[in-house]
C-alpha cells in the first residue's frame, strides 16, 4: 500500500536542462560572432573539408554604396544557406565575398558632395576626384562587411575581393585587351542610352522605366518630288512624335511599303498624306483633320513613295544652311513603320534612335552629332544652339511643350499641325539620377555580338564627330567602325559571340527556377552589341591607343602586357597619369595615337570577377568555372549576362554550372520597398530586436523564386516557427541531460514506435538532401518543421513523454526512446545549422561544451536507408489516423471542461481496423482506456489518478496512490 498523500515529484526524471526557453538572440548572438572570430571557424572549416569535392558559389559584388537593405539581406543569406549547406555535405565550400567599387552611384554621391560645397567637379583634378571615389567606396565596404558578418554569413571577410583592388584592376584590362588581341573590339558612332545629366552611356541594366506625361506633336514636311506619285508634290507628310526636340536633327522619313496611304483635306485647304487606316479609325480627327470636310485626293501604297523627297519644315527659316535645305527622302522602313499610332510616317534622326540609325546608315545617311553630352545642341547648330537663349536641355519639358521654342517655331513656319502637352507613356530614366535618359550618337566602344569569334569585325564606316560636322559629312580622318545589330550576321565565318552564350544558355547550364533559361535567352537573343565605353572618371579606362590615321586601334602584345604589369602595381591610375611613351616602348610613336580615356562599363569590370576571383590564384581554393552564380531576377540583364558574354567571348563557355534567381522582396502589402513610400524595413532594426536568426528563417522560409513579402506579421509568423523549433530542441536537450554511449540500443531491439520514428527519419533525411541539391530552402524548411512538429513534438514526443518521466533509467523502451531521440538530436541540430546559425551553435554548445569546436564544422548526419520500413510505416500511419480521429472525439469533452485532459478519457474505438491491441492504442492515444466497439465514443474514466505519472489507472485504488509501474520503479 502507497501514501495517497506522499509527493513524488523528485522521484520523476523530469528534462534537466540550462538551455533557456527565451531566445534572447540579439543579446547572445554577437558573443558567438566574437568566439566563431577568436576559433578562426572559418579557416578550421576550410582545413576540416581540405581535399574534398568543392563546390563554388561565386558572390556577385554588391555596390559599396550605402548600408544594407534587405534586399540585400535576403540574397546574402541565401549563399550562406547554398555554402553551409554544400559543405554540411562533407564539401569544401569556400566563399570569398566581394564588392563592386567603381562606376557612377560612386561618382554620383562624390559630385552631391561638391554641390553641397559649391563645388565644380570639372574643375577638380581627376586623380584627386578618383582618390575620393575610392576613400568613400573603401569606407561603405567596411561598414557593409560588418553588417554582413552580423547576419551571420561565414566568408573570407579578411580577403574578400574589390574590384578597386589594382589586382583586379589589371585583370580587368588583361580581359578587355584579350578582346582588342582578338579583334573583338571596334570603335563606332550609333545611337546609345544617354544620361545628360550624368554626362554618360548607361546599360540596359542602370535604366528603369516610369510613366510620364510628354508633348505629343503632328510636324508636316512638304512634299517636293515624288517621281511615282507626282500627284503629290506640293502636299504635306505628316508625321507625329512625342520628342519633339528631335525635329532639329530631321534628316528623313519612313513610310511602310505595304501601308495604303491616302492624301486627305478640305476641298480648298491643305492636303496631307497619311496612312488610310488612321484616317478610317478616327484617330486624326480632331488632331489636324476636319471630319466633316475631308475629301482624299489621291490613294496609293507606301511603295509608291519610294524616290520621294520632302523638304525641312525649317529649310525656309535657314536658306543657307547646309544640312536644313538638303532633301529629307522618303526611306522603305516596313519592318518598324505601323498603323497603330500615329500618321503612318516616321520622322528619321539616325542620332537618336536604333531603327532611325540603321536605315539611314543603309541609305548613306550619316548621324551629324547635334546634341552635346549635357543635352543641349551645340554651340554651332544653326537651330537653337547652346547659347541661345532660348535654347535648353532636350529633356527640360517647357523646352519640349506646345509654347516652347521648337513648336513655336514650327508653329510660325506654319509646320505645327497640333501640339498638347498630355500623352502618357513609359519613359526610361536613369536609376540613379531618376532623370530621363535619350538615345544619343556618340563614339562608343562595343563588342560585337554577330562577328565571328575567329575572325574580327567587318570594317563599315561612319564619321565621327567634329566640330565641322553640321553638314553630317564629318572628318575623313576620324573614321571608326560602326555596326547595327544584325550586320555581322551576313559575314559568316563561324560562331559568333550570341552564338556561343545561346548554346551555353540553351544546353550548359543549369537554370533555378527552370524559366530563367527562356529569360536569359530571349534577353541576349535580342540584344544589340556591348557598349563598353563610359565617358565618366571612376573606374577602369579602355586603355588603348587609336592610329590617328587608320581609326584602328593598336595591337601589340608587348605593349599590352606593359599596360598590364603597371595596372597591377599602380591600378587605373598608372594609365591616367602614365608617360604613354614608356607603354608604347621604341616601336611606336606617342604622337601618332590618341590615348583613349574612356572608362568601362561596371558590368564589365564585374563580368571580369571570375577571372580574380577564380583563376587568379590569390584565393588558391577557388576554381572555374563556378558551381553557382545566385543574384536577383534583375541580373538576366545584369551581372549572369555581362560575365556570360565576357567568357564566351574569352574562353568559349560560361563562367557558372549554374544559376541561380530569386525575386524582389516587397513590402506586407506586395508594394515595391521605397524610402519614399516610407514601406522599407531597416535589417539592422529587426537584428537589433529579434536578432538575425530571425531574418534568416524568414530569407528559408519564403519562396524565394518568386517576389515574396516581409512585414512585422510575417516577422511574427516566422518567430512563432522558431519559438517551436526551439522547444523542441530544449525538450531534447532536457532529456538527454544524462545520456551516454552504455544507454545505447540496437535498432533492431527497439520497439515498433522507435524504428517507425528511424523510418521516417531516413525518409526526411532523403528529402532534405534532395531540397538542398535543388536550392530549395523553402521547402526544406516546411519538412525540417512539419517532421519537428508533426512527427516528434505533437506524436513521438508526446506518447513518450510518460516514459521518460516515469520508467525506470534501465528500462529497455525507456533506452530505446533516449537512443533515438539522441540520433535526433544530432540530425536536427545539423538540419537547422545552415540556417539558424546561432542558434544551432547555442543549442551544440548546450549538450557538448567545447570553446574549440562547432555545430558548423560537422557534416551530414549519418542516416541509415536500412532504416527505411514502408510495410511498418504503413502500420503505423494507420495508427496515428486513429490516434487524431480519438483526439478529436475528445476535444468537445474538453472544450466543455467535462474532462481537462486526454489522460481522463475512456474510448470505445473499431479495434478490428487496427493492428495493436486496446491497451497499446490507450497508451499512444494517452487516455484511461480503450474498449472495441463500433463507433467511436468517449466518456470520463472513473479511474482514479497515480500520484506519480497522473495516469488513471483501474490497479489505482485511490487519487495519489502508485500505479503499478511505479511502484515497481520505486521499489
Amino acid at each position: 500500500m502507497t501514501d495517497p498523500k506522499a509527493d513524488y515529484k523528485d522521484t520523476v526524471f523530469l528534462p534537466k536542462t540550462d538551455f533557456p526557453m527565451k531566445a534572447g538572440l540579439a543579446q547572445k548572438e554577437p558573443a558567438i560572432l566574437e568566439r566563431w572570430q577568436q576559433i578562426g571557424l572559418y579557416e578550421k572549416l576550410r582545413e576540416t573539408r581540405f581535399g574534398r569535392e568543392k563546390f563554388i558559389l561565386h558572390d556577385g559584388p554588391p555596390y559599396a554604396n550605402g548600408n544594407i537593405h534587405i534586399g540585400h539581406s535576403l540574397n546574402k543569406t541565401l549563399k550562406d544557406l547554398v555554402v553551409r549547406s554544400q559543405s554540411l555535405l562533407g564539401k569544401d565550400a569556400p566563399f570569398v565575398p566581394g564588392w563592386d567599387c567603381h562606376g557612377l552611384p560612386i561618382e554620383w554621391k562624390i559630385e552631391e558632395q561638391y554641390r553641397k560645397k559649391k563645388l565644380n567637379k570639372d574643375e577638380v583634378p581627376a586623380s584627386e576626384f578618383r582618390a575620393e571615389c575610392r576613400t568613400y567606396a573603401d569606407n561603405w565596404v567596411n561598414v557593409q562587411r560588418e553588417e554582413f558578418k552580423r547576419l551571420g554569413i561565414l566568408a573570407q571577410w579578411d580577403k574578400p575581393y574589390l574590384t578597386m583592388d589594382y589586382d583586379a584592376e589589371a585583370a580587368i584590362v588583361a580581359e578587355l585587351l584579350k578582346f582588342a588581341e582578338a579583334g573583338q573590339l571596334y570603335r563606332g558612332a550609333k545611337p546609345v542610352m544617354w544620361s545628360p545629366v550624368e554626362k554618360t552611356a548607361l546599360a540596359e541594366a542602370e535604366v528603369e522605366y516610369e510613366d510620364i506625361v510628354s508633348t505629343q506633336i503632328d510636324v508636316a514636311f512638304e512634299i517636293v518630288e515624288a517621281p511615282k506619285a507626282p500627284e503629290l508634290v506640293g502636299a504635306h507628310a505628316v508625321i507625329w512624335t512625342t520628342t519633339p526636340w528631335t525635329i532639329p536633327v530631321n534628316q528623313a522619313l519612313a513610310y511602310g511599303a505595304d501601308v495604303e496611304y491616302v492624301l486627305v483635306g478640305e476641298h480648298q485647304g491643305p492636303k496631307y498624306l497619311v496612312a488610310k487606316a488612321l484616317v478610317e479609325s478616327g484617330e486624326l480627327y480632331g488632331r489636324f483633320l476636319a471630319q466633316e470636310a475631308t475629301e482624299i485626293a489621291w490613294q496609293g501604297k507606301g511603295s509608291q513613295l519610294a524616290g520621294a523627297i520632302a523638304k525641312h519644315p525649317m529649310a525656309d527659316k535657314f536658306p543657307d544652311s547646309e544640312f536644313y535645305t538638303k532633301p529629307r527622302p522618303f526611306l522603305d522602313g516596313s519592318h518598324f513603320v505601323t498603323t497603330d499610332a500615329g500618321t503612318g510616317l516616321v520622322h528619321m534622326s539616325p542620332d537618336h534612335g536604333e531603327d532611325d540609325f540603321i536605315l539611314c546608315k543603309a541609305n548613306g545617311i550619316n548621324p551629324v552629332f547635334a546634341v552635346e553630352a549635357d543635352g543641349v545642341y551645340r554651340e554651332d547648330w544653326e537651330w537653337l544652339p547652346r547659347g541661345d537663349e532660348r535654347s535648353g536641355g532636350v529633356i527640360n519639358k517647357n523646352f519640349n511643350g506646345p509654347d516652347g521654342p521648337i513648336c513655336s517655331d514650327l508653329r510660325e513656319a506654319g509646320a505645327l499641325l497640333s501640339a498638347s502637352a498630355d500623352f502618357t507613356h513609359s519613359y526610361p530614366h536613369s536609376w540613379r539620377s531618376k532623370a530621363k535618359i535619350i538615345y544619343r550618337c556618340t563614339p562608343q566602344w562595343f563588342v560585337p555580338m554577330d562577328a565571328p569569334l575567329s575572325a574580327p569585325p567587318p570594317s563599315s564606316t561612319v564619321p565621327l564627330p567634329t566640330p565641322s560636322a553640321q553638314g553630317g559629312n564629318g572628318d575623313a580622318s576620324s573614321l571608326a567602325r560602326s555596326d547595327g545589330e544584325g550586320d555581322h550576321a551576313q559575314h559568316g565565318g563561324g560562331a559568333t559571340l550570341r552564338d556561343v552564350a545561346l548554346d551555353e544558355i540553351r544546353n550548359k547550364v543549369r537554370f533555378v527556377p527552370e524559366r530563367g533559361r527562356r529569360r536569359l535567352e530571349s534577353m541576349v537573343e535580342g540584344r544589340p552589341d556591348w557598349v563598353l565605353s563610359r565617358q565618366r572618371a571612376w573606374g577602369v579606362p579602355i586603355a588603348l591607343y587609336v592610329d590617328r590615321k587608320s581609326g584602328e586601334y593598336l595591337n601589340d602584345p608587348a605593349v599590352n602586357a606593359r599596360i598590364i604589369a603597371a595596372f597591377k602595381t599602380g591600378g587605373a591610375d598608372a594609365w591616367f597619369n602614365a608617360d604613354h611613351q614608356l607603354f608604347l616602348g621604341n616601336d611606336h610613336a606617342l604622337d601618332d595615337y590618341e590615348v583613349i580615356t574612356d572608362i568601362l562599363d561596371v558590368w564589365f569590370d564585374s563580368g571580369c570577377t571570375h577571372a580574380f576571383v577564380l583563376e587568379s590564384g590569390k584565393w588558391p581554393e577557388q576554381q572555374s568555372p563556378a558551381d553557382l552564380y545566385l543574384e536577383g531576377s534583375d541580373q538576366h540583364r545584369g551581372w549572369f549576362q555581362s560575365s556570360l558574354l565576357e567568357t564566351c567571348g574569352t574562353r568559349g563557355r560560361a563562367p557558372y554550372k549554374a544559376v541561380l534567381t530569386h525575386g524582389m522582396t516587397l513590402d506586407k502589402t506586395g508594394k515595391k520597398m521605397s524610402k519614399s513610400l516610407g514601406n522599407t524595413l531597416d535589417p539592422k532594426k529587426i537584428i537589433d530586436v529579434q536578432g538575425a536568426d530571425i531574418l534568416r528563417l524568414w530569407a528559408a522560409s519564403v519562396d524565394f523564386t518568386e517576389d515574396h513579402r516581409i512585414g512585422d506579421e510575417i516577422l511574427k509568423g516566422v518567430s512563432d516557427s522558431y519559438r517551436k523549433l526551439r522547444n523542441t530542441f530544449r525538450y531534447m536537450l532536457g532529456g538527454l541531460g544524462d545520456y551516454t554511449e552504455a544507454e545505447r540500443v540496437a535498432v533492431a531491439d527497439m520497439p515498433e514506435l522507435e524504428r517507425y520514428i528511424l523510418h521516417r527519419l531516413a525518409e526526411v533525411d532523403a528529402e532534405l538532401k534532395r531540397h538542398v541539391n535543388d536550392f530549395a530552402f523553402g521547402p526544406y524548411m516546411r519538412v525540417l518543421n512539419a517532421f519537428a512538429q508533426e512527427d516528434l513534438s505533437a506524436f513521438f514526443f508526446d506518447i513518450r513523454k510518460d516514459c521518460l518521466y516515469c520508467d525506470a533509467p534501465d528500462d529497455p523502451k525507456r533506452m530505446a526512446y533516449r537512443t533515438v531521440m539522441d540520433i535526433l538530436f544530432h540530425a536536427l541540430t545539423r538540419y537547422i545549422a545552415p540556417v539558424l546559425v546561432f542558434t544551432a551553435e547555442e543549442i551544440w554548445q548546450s549538450r557538448f561544451p567545447d570553446e574549440a569546436d562547432s555545430i558548423h564544422l560537422k557534416e551530414w548526419p549519418e542516416v541509415d536507408a536500412g532504416w527505411s520500413d514502408t510495410g511498418l510505416a504503413d502500420k503505423w500511419q494507420k495508427i496515428r489516423d486513429a490516434r487524431e480521429k480519438v483526439t478529436e472525439a475528445i476535444e468537445p469533452l474538453r472544450r466543455e471542461k467535462t474532462i481537462r485532459s486526454s489522460l481522463e478519457a475512456e474510448v470505445v474505438y473499431p479495434m478490428s481496423d487496427l493492428p495493436i491491441s486496446t491497451d497499446e492504442f490507450a497508451e499512444l492515444a494517452i487516455v484511461a482506456k480503450v474498449s472495441d466497439g463500433g463507433e467511436i465514443a468517449v466518456t470520463k474514466t472513473d479511474n482514479h489518478k497515480c500520484g506519480r505519472c497522473w495516469r488513471l489507472l483501474p490497479e489505482v485504488d485511490e487519487d495519489g496512490m502508485l500505479c503499478d509501474r511505479c511502484a515497481e520503479v520505486l521499489a
